[in-house]
């Protein structure tokens, strides 16, 4: 039983941790807390919204030109000026993405005042520390490349890099074949200026966080590894990668790959080269994806798993040095470089003619069996005798 002496000794050591307790709460940040709270509960319904946009606000990222307003055009490159600082003060982190309906590529060019001709772009007031040029293969998606575009020049201005946009488009109605496009848009990119580095971008693709750097790393990169589409989960089927842009690479693509096929071809291809693939974390390497429908003429290759299986014997044959195109046109563009190409067909870049049919022979009628005594009958018949 519980005696009356233990009922006072309960009774006295709840009163001394009240005390304590007490005189823990009395300091300056009690009141500070209790203060805070008061105004939440107070102020709910006015504070609840705007704790609400906040949120949002921090989730869904900011406007990809808000720190690019300020910029103008500055020294002449021929001065000297200093180089850019390793990290760039421009950057700010997540970028919301939406496709506003009547964006047209006039207004792209008009925010965009510092990118000249044929899509390029330096720093107006540093020496660019990388100098990247952004790959893209192209065929009937004019709709998604001035998304691309609007996105994609105030992207790398924060990065502040020197760079220059590339649209490689196949001519043709031959099957879409991006991976040969990559390698055709490498070699027109580097007749051109001594890149440091090469990024090959798909053009349904929108970058969502300016952290994810387009400058190349020791090792070939894979940058576009979250998409909204696959719920921001690690994907390797699309494709934003890059590479130096030393022409022995092992980052040379299958030319006969379909999607996803020339991803997995790719890694396979960097594996035998004795390196490995970079990436950036889950949370940067972020991408929203333009929804569209199957092309006409992007089926799927029967022949890709054979293809797979021979990575290991072909992979130093194929790829660029047997990459072979007709170049057919390249424009100067205000927001890009336009290359056109003929890059022929699985056969080759001039497939053998067709083979004339042969000429339908002509039905013999059956001919006609003769009558009664005709000529045959009496053909039997011994001649007359004169």
């Amino acid at each position: 039983m519980v005696t009356l002496q233990s009922k006072w000794r309960f009774l006295f050591m709840f009163l001394g941790i009240q005390l304590v307790v007490m005189a823990l709460l009395s300091r300056e940040g009690y009141h500070k807390r209790v203060s805070y709270f008061i105004r939440i509960f107070r102020k709910g319904d006015a504070a609840g919204p705007q704790l609400r946009n906040r949120t949002s606000a921090a989730f869904s990222g900011g406007d990809v030109y808000a720190n690019l307003s300020h910029l103008s055009k500055g020294h002449s490159h021929g001065d000297e000026m200093p180089y850019c600082p390793k990290k760039s003060p421009l950057i700010g982190g997540p970028i919301h993405v939406s496709f506003p309906s009547g964006l047209t590529l006039a207004e792209v060019q008009r925010k965009n005042p510092l990118v000249v001709r044929g899509g390029r772009y330096r720093p107006p007031y540093c020496e660019p520390r990388h100098k990247t040029a952004i790959i893209i293969p192209h065929r009937h998606r004019e709709h998604h490349l001035k998304f691309l575009l609007y996105y994609l020049h105030p992207f790398l201005q924060r990065q502040q890099l020197s760079y220059g946009i590339y649209v490689i488009h196949q001519a043709g109605n031959y099957t879409f074949n991006r991976a040969k496009l990559m390698n055709v848009g490498f070699r027109e990119a580097m007749r051109e200026e001594d890149w440091d580095c090469l990024f090959f971008h798909d053009v349904d693709l929108i970058p969502e966080d300016d952290r994810n750097l387009y400058v190349c790393d020791a090792n070939p990169k894979h940058a576009a590894i979250a998409m909204d589409k696959f719920g921001y989960k690690y994907a390797a089927d699309h494709q934003v990668s890059a590479a130096h842009s030393e022409e022995d690479s092992p980052l040379c693509f299958c030319s006969l790959s379909p999607p996803g096929f020339r991803t997995r071809c790719t890694l396979e291809e960097v594996s035998l080269g004795g390196m490995y693939i970079s990436r950036p974390s889950l949370k940067v390497g972020r991408y929203k994806m333009i929804k569209h429908k199957l092309d006409k003429g992007n089926d799927v290759n029967p022949k890709r798993f054979n293809m797979l299986a021979k990575t290991r014997q072909t992979w130093k044959m194929d790829g660029m040095n047997t990459c072979e195109y007709e170049l057919l046109s390249r424009k100067y563009l205000p927001l890009y470089t336009n290359i056109t190409v003929n890059i022929g067909t699985e056969s080759g870049l001039h497939s053998p003619p067709q083979k004339l049919k042969a000429a339908p022979k002509p039905v013999e009628k059956p001919a006609e069996k003769p009558a009664a005594n005709s000529s045959t009958k009496r053909d039997k018949e011994p001649p007359a005798v004169k």
